[in-house]
């Protein structure tokens, strides 16, 4: 009769680590600047792995997803049809009455200050 130690579940946040490291193209660095500019806009941000492989971030409730696809990195933004989006940075799922998207594509810039402020209002927003 063998015996084996509990179980080593892993964290989300290392979930996410394999997430991008098995994307190994593109698709993983997008998601990894997208994890960092997140946790740079928001240092007590939780992260959650959902739906069978979706990196989630959390403060106060849901913020935004981090979807990987074949051409695309989507961030969806929980509630973002509420938040103000003077930078244009919601370039999916525009009909939606309550979440936003931005599609990121390879080769995509990301405008970091932008990116961190809907961030941050999107956390000012869970906590209102």
């Amino acid at each position: 009769m063998s015996t084996s130690g509990p179980r080593q579940e892993k964290t989300p946040s290392q979930m996410i680590d394999e997430r991008i490291r098995e994307l190994g193209d593109w698709r993983g660095e997008m998601l990894s600047r997208l994890r960092a500019l997140i946790k740079q806009a928001d240092p007590e941000v939780v992260e959650e792995w959902k739906w069978r492989g979706v990196p989630v971030w959390y403060h106060d409730g849901m913020i935004c997803t981090g979807e990987t696809y074949k051409k695309a990195v989507k961030m969806t933004f929980a509630k973002g049809a509420a938040l103000e989006d003077p930078s244009g940075l919601f370039n999916a799922s525009l009909e939606g009455n309550t979440r936003r998207a931005i599609d990121l594509h390879e080769g995509d810039e990301i405008d970091e200050e932008a990116l961190k402020a809907l961030v941050r209002a999107a956390v000012a927003l869970n906590a209102a």
